[in-house]
């Protein structure tokens, strides 16, 4: 019989690369998924911007062009998450959009009366947030290097 025993410190070094791979996937996922929930919320601006503001609970609607510049700042944004994430693997755009919307969208709340999306927007992006940074700490942490003394 060849090979290492079972528990061999091999194992662990698949376990971890594993770990790191699963880990990467899903920071990856959450990065797409937020791009296309941006993409979808510029798409129904630009392209239905009387209708999503009706549904968001808006019921005087504003010249047609701010929802619209809305919109087209939406698909931009969701274009910068995707660029510096592939490039860099980075989310510090994501990041400060995200805190920068729910801080402005929860303070809209507590300052006046709002259409209903405007808070759920808020906790929405203020939640998106916190799992990005969540997840981009555990694949940071994932792929620190282990020292020897801290590895015995």
């Amino acid at each position: 019989m060849t090979g290492e025993p079972v528990g061999t410190p091999n194992d662990e070094v698949m376990a971890m690369v594993s770990r790191k791979v699963l880990l990467r996937k899903a920071e990856w996922w959450l990065v797409v998924l937020i791009a296309l929930h941006t993409y979808g919320i510029g798409l129904a601006l630009l392209v239905l911007p009387e209708w999503s503001l009706r549904f968001g609970g808006w019921e005087t609607i504003p010249p047609l062009f701010f929802p619209r510049q809305a919109g087209v700042f939406h698909l931009v944004l969701g274009t910068g998450y995707l660029a510096e994430y592939f490039r860099l693997r980075s989310v510090s755009l994501l990041l400060t959009a995200k805190v920068c919307g729910s801080v402005f969208l929860v303070a809209a709340t507590l300052l006046a009366t709002v259409p209903w999306f405007v808070t759920f927007a808020g906790v929405v992006d203020g939640l998106m947030g916190l799992t990005v940074l969540g997840a981009h700490a555990a694949v940071s942490r994932a792929a620190a290097p282990v020292s020897s003394a801290s590895a015995s």
